[in-house]
C-alpha cells in the first residue's frame, strides 16, 4: 500500500512538474521536447520497481529528488540555450559578417602590397633566350674572300661571311638599385601606411555592425513589448464588451453604446495583428544581420534593468577624439598625403643601379661554340640617370602633393567637428529618453488606476462606455509610450556609444545602463 501511494505521488510530481516546464517553454514558444513524456513515464517504472525491490525509504526518496532536480535543470537548460543575450547575438554577427570577410581580404591585399613594396630593394634577375634568322642575300651580300694557308707554302682561296643566318642568344640580368631618392623607402612606407589604414577600416565595421545589431535587438524587445501591450488591449476590450453584452440584453445601455465597444474591439484586433507584423519584420531584420534564415526563430534575452548613464558630454566628447577611428584613418591619410609629397620629390634626383649582365651566343640552338670560339660575354655596368628638366612638372607634382595634404589635414578638422556634433546630438537624446522614462513609468501608474476607476464606475453605471473606451485608449497608449522610450533610450545610447568610438570591447556589452 506504502509502495503504491508513494509512486502515485511520483506521478503526480512528474506531472505538475510537466505542466509548469510547458508552461515555460510555451510562454517562450520553445517546443516541449519530444522523448520528455517517455523519459516521465521510464522514470516513474523505475522508481516502482526501485522501491518495491529495496524498501529503504531515505535512499529511494535521495534519488527520486536527485532526478527530478536532474529533469528540470536539463529541460530549463535545453529552453534557455536557444535564448540569445546581447553580447551572443554581437558575437555571432561578426563571426558571419560578409563585410568583415571583405575588410579581412583588404587587410591581406595591402599586406601582399608591402611585401612586394618591401621586395623593390633586393636585386631583380631576369633572363632571355633568343633566334635571329637573317635572309640569305644578306648573309651573302656581307660575302668576302679569304685565304686560308695550307703548308707548306700554299693559299687557298675561302669565301666567307661575318653573317649566321641562324644566330641563337641566351643572357641572364641582374639589376640592383643603389640610389632612387628615396623614391623606394616612400613606397615602402605608403604600403605599411595602407595595411594600418586597412586594420582600422575593419574596426570601423565591426563598430558599424555593433550598432546596427544591438538596435536590431532593441527593435525586438520593442516590438515584442508592443504586442503584449495590443494583447492586453484586446483582452480587456473583450472583458468590457463582455459586460456591455450583459447590460445591453437586459435593457441597461443603448445600442450605440454596444456598438461603440464592439468598433474599438475591430480596431484593437487590427493593432494586434499591426504589432505581430512588426515583430516578425524586427526579427527577419535581426535574422538577415547575423545571416540566418529570415524566417528561424528568434528568442533573445530581455533587458528589463534600466539605469541613467553616468558619462557627462565633456567626457564624451574626449573619448571620440581619442577613440573613433574615422578620426584615426583620416589621421593616417595626412601621413599617406606627407609621404607622397617625399615620394614626388625624389624625382629632383638621379637613379643609381648597378647592372650585371652574361650573354652566350651561338649559330646552335643549344649554345655550343667551336674550338677555341670565345661564346660568353660578361658585363658589369654602373648606371645613372637623371631627368634635370622636364619644363616644370616635377615642382608641379611636388605642388599637388603639398595641397593634397593641406586637403586632408582641412578633411579631418571638419570630420573631427562633426563627430562632435554627432556625440552631443545622440548624449542629448539619451537625456531625453531618461527624462522621458520617468514621465511614461508615472503616467502608466496614472492610466492604469484611471481605467481601473472607469471601470468600476461603469459597472455601477455612474460612468459611460465611452468613458471606459477613453481609458482603455490613455492606457494602451501610456503603456506604449514607456515601451517607446525604452527602446529610445537603448537605441540612443547605442549611438552614443557608437559616436564615442566605443560599444564594443570584444565581450561586454551594455544595455540600459
Amino acid at each position: 500500500m506504502l509502495i503504491f501511494e508513494l509512486s502515485i505521488l511520483i506521478e503526480y510530481m512528474l506531472k505538475s512538474m510537466e505542466s509548469r516546464i510547458d508552461g515555460f517553454l510555451k510562454s517562450r514558444k520553445i517546443p516541449l521536447p519530444p522523448l520528455y513524456g517517455q523519459a516521465r513515464g521510464w522514470g516513474i517504472g523505475f522508481f516502482y520497481e526501485f522501491i518495491k525491490n529495496e524498501g529503504s525509504m531515505m535512499k529511494t526518496i535521495s534519488i527520486i529528488s536527485a532526478t527530478v532536480l536532474f529533469l528540470i535543470t536539463a529541460v530549463l537548460s535545453a529552453a534557455a540555450s536557444d535564448i540569445l543575450t546581447l553580447d551572443q547575438s554581437i558575437k555571432i554577427a561578426l563571426e558571419r559578417s560578409l563585410s568583415l570577410r571583405s575588410a579581412e581580404e583588404e587587410i591581406k591585399i595591402k599586406e601582399f602590397e608591402e611585401r612586394s613594396a618591401r621586395a623593390d630593394f633586393y636585386p631583380k634577375l631576369s633572363t632571355g633566350y633568343t633566334y635571329t634568322r637573317i635572309d640569305t642575300s644578306t648573309v651573302n651580300d656581307a660575302t668576302y674572300t679569304t685565304y686560308v694557308y695550307t703548308p707548306p707554302a700554299t693559299f687557298t682561296p675561302k669565301q666567307v661571311s661575318p653573317l649566321d643566318p641562324n644566330t641563337y642568344a641566351w643572357n641572364l640580368t641582374a639589376t640592383q638599385p643603389l640610389f632612387t631618392g628615396w623614391r623606394l623607402k616612400a613606397l615602402r612606407q605608403l604600403a605599411s601606411l595602407g595595411v594600418d589604414t586597412a586594420k582600422i577600416q575593419k574596426e570601423t565595421a565591426i563598430h558599424d555592425l555593433v550598432v546596427d545589431v544591438k538596435g536590431a535587438y532593441f527593435g525586438i524587445l520593442k516590438a515584442e513589448k508592443l504586442e503584449k501591450v495590443a494583447v492586453q488591449a484586446v483582452e480587456q476590450l473583450e472583458a468590457h464588451l463582455r459586460v456591455a453584452q450583459a447590460f445591453y440584453d437586459e435593457g441597461i445601455i443603448a445600442k450605440n453604446e454596444l456598438l461603440q465597444t464592439e468598433v474599438q474591439m475591430a480596431q484593437a484586433r487590427q493593432d494586434l495583428i499591426k504589432a505581430e507584423n512588426f515583430v516578425e519584420l524586427a526579427k527577419s531584420l535581426f535574422n538577415k544581420l547575423l545571416r540566418r534564415g529570415l524566417d528561424s526563430e528568434v528568442e533573445i534575452e530581455d533587458i528589463p534593468e534600466y539605469r541613467a548613464t553616468e558619462l557627462t558630454l565633456e567626457e564624451c566628447l574626449e573619448t571620440a577624439e581619442l577613440s573613433r577611428t574615422e578620426i584615426q584613418e583620416l589621421s593616417l591619410h595626412i601621413l599617406f598625403a606627407e609621404k607622397g609629397v617625399e615620394l614626388t620629390k625624389s624625382s629632383y634626383y638621379p637613379t643609381v643601379a648597378l647592372v650585371g649582365t652574361y650573354s652566350r651566343e651561338s649559330d646552335e640552338p643549344l649554345l655550343g661554340a667551336d674550338p677555341g670560339e670565345d661564346a660568353d660575354v660578361w658585363a658589369l655596368v654602373a648606371k645613372a640617370e637623371w631627368a634635370f628638366w622636364e619644363w616644370g612638372k616635377k615642382k608641379s607634382d611636388v605642388s599637388a602633393s603639398k595641397a593634397k595634404a593641406a586637403q586632408v589635414k582641412y578633411l579631418l578638422m571638419e570630420l573631427k567637428d562633426s563627430i562632435q556634433l554627432q556625440v552631443k546630438e545622440a548624449y542629448l537624446h539619451v537625456r531625453e529618453a531618461e527624462k522621458n522614462i520617468e514621465v511614461a513609468q508615472t503616467a502608466v501608474l496614472q492610466a492604469e488606476e484611471n481605467f481601473r476607476m472607469n471601470e468600476e464606475r461603469y459597472k455601477q453605471q455612474v460612468a459611460t462606455s465611452t468613458d471606459v473606451l477613453d481609458a482603455q485608449t490613455l492606457l494602451t497608449q501610456a503603456r506604449s509610450n514607456y515601451f517607446n522610450t525604452l527602446s529610445e533610450h537603448d537605441i540612443a545610447l547605442a549611438q552614443l556609444e557608437r559616436a564615442m568610438g566605443t560599444g564594443y570591447e570584444g565581450g561586454k556589452q551594455q544595455g540600459r545602463d
